[in-house]
């Protein structure tokens, strides 16, 4: 398993959320880290979300 890092932040740059996600590879990560914005109301907000590698998967500004 990976670890995999999203954050997310208000207008004003305050952080909202900063979770590790765990997952065997990139595509099941990104499906993960989609539902848990989609749960939490936050798929309009600034957010990133980044590989081990730091990859960037998924980026929202």
């Amino acid at each position: 398993m990976k670890t995999y890092k999203l954050t997310a932040f208000e207008a004003n740059g305050e952080k909202i959320v900063d979770e590790a996600i765990q997952a065997e590879h990139d595509e099941r990560a990104k499906e993960l880290a989609e539902k848990l914005l989609a749960e939490k109301n936050l798929l309009e907000k600034t957010h990133r979300f980044t590989s081990p590698s730091g990859k960037l998967l998924l980026f929202h500004s």
